[in-house]
């Protein structure tokens, strides 16, 4: 097994709010309609499904943990066979000025190419999360960067 894994920072003029933002657009539907996909629905509550639309697809997720300010794990249970089976996880640590998001994308059976396109993909939607939080806009589908023939 292989995983995804990319680390960003965050800050705000109001530091000792940041990861309390940083949680909200990862654990409301809202929120993530704010930087990953407009077209987001669903229960974003522990045992709750959350789907995600994009022009070319969507994905399904299942809450399996959430610990405020923390913590957030999703189990991918509808989606492209590469995806399915596999968790999405943010870790989130105050540093100083600066909340820390550690995100992983753990489980993919083999390298394939689909999954070198779905990291650069993870980390312009992590930097549209970090433009969501400190300056109140992400760049959620279908507004986000384009990257390749995949999107």
């Amino acid at each position: 097994m292989v995983d995804i894994l990319h680390r960003i920072g965050v800050t705000t003029p109001a530091p000792e709010a940041t990861t309390r933002r940083v949680y909200d657009a990862l654990t409301t539907v809202a929120g993530l309609a704010g930087w990953w996909t407009e077209d987001t629905r669903g229960s974003a509550g522990v045992g709750g499904r959350l789907e995600f639309r994009f022009p070319d697809g969507g994905f399904e997720m299942e809450v399996a943990e959430l610990r405020p300010r923390e913590r957030v794990v999703w189990r991918v249970v509808g989606g492209p066979d590469e995806w399915v089976g596999t968790t999405i996880e943010w870790d989130l640590r105050q540093d100083g000025d600066w909340t820390i998001v550690l995100f992983a994308h753990r489980g993919w059976r083999e390298p394939v190419e689909f999954m070198h396109h779905c990291s650069t993909k993870w980390a312009t939607f992590l930097v549209s999360l970090k433009a969501l939080v400190e300056h109140g806009a992400g760049a959620p589908s279908p507004r986000d960067v384009k990257i390749d023939d995949w999107n």
